[in-house]
């Protein structure tokens, strides 16, 4: 995996590179809840201050699952590297926008990381499309009009996830973005394996309403 090489980080310093292949990837497991959760939350608050030390540290606990997160999604290791650099590049640029009283610094990484593996995936589904068009020019197709489409319904998601108690936000974040399992979600709120189950239902069930999904 390449280092994070590039230069127009906060204030004009370039971002920390830390080297990590795959294989480096691979052994990486959910972060533990309680003091460790604290401490990234600390950690994000000196990364938004342009703390390289702060973000080295940061990359260093949150890097490999991202990694995992988005290869779900993306099933090419080699973009799923690529995408994995982006978003850890998302995070020191944008670590003052997160906000510890509106969910888990993990919860908030694994929002960017889906959101950056999704756009990958529909860059490359618009670039199939356009080649299949110039192909067969006798053929119009709105591009436009599905991409106000794509962004309005994203605008849905995000106001209805907006309307869940912030348990059952963080609960469905993680498992259908982070892509963790009930246990995980759990373990990572710090809370009972019944009590993760409980709130991810209702969650779902109030999405469904607010979303209007049959």
């Amino acid at each position: 995996m390449k280092n994070v090489g590039m230069t127009d980080g906060p204030a004009g310093h370039g971002v920390p590179g830390h080297p990590a292949g795959r294989a480096g990837f691979a052994g990486s497991a959910p972060g533990r809840p309680g003091s460790a959760d604290v401490d990234l939350a600390v950690l994000l608050n000196r990364v938004g201050r342009g703390d390289e030390d702060a973000f080295g540290a940061v990359y260093e606990r949150v890097a490999a699952t991202v990694f995992g997160l988005v290869q779900r999604v993306l099933r090419d290791p080699a973009q799923a590297e690529e995408v994995t650099q982006e978003v850890m590049l998302d995070v020191w640029r944008t670590a003052t926008r997160f906000e510890p009283g509106r969910g888990s610094p993990q919860a908030w990484v694994a929002t960017i990381a889906h959101r950056r593996a999704v756009d990958r995936v529909r860059s490359a589904q618009a670039a199939l499309r356009r080649d299949d068009q110039a192909a067969r020019p006798g053929e119009a197709y709105d591009d436009v009009a599905e991409a106000v489409e794509a962004r309005l319904e994203r605008e849905r998601v995000r106001r209805c996830l907006g309307s869940l108690t912030e348990l059952q936000r963080e609960s469905i974040v993680l498992a259908y973005y982070g892509g963790y399992t009930y246990r995980e979600v759990a373990d990572l709120l710090g809370i009972a394996l019944s009590t993760a189950k409980t709130r991810m239902r209702d969650g779902l069930i109030r999405l469904r309403d607010c979303l209007g999904v049959m």
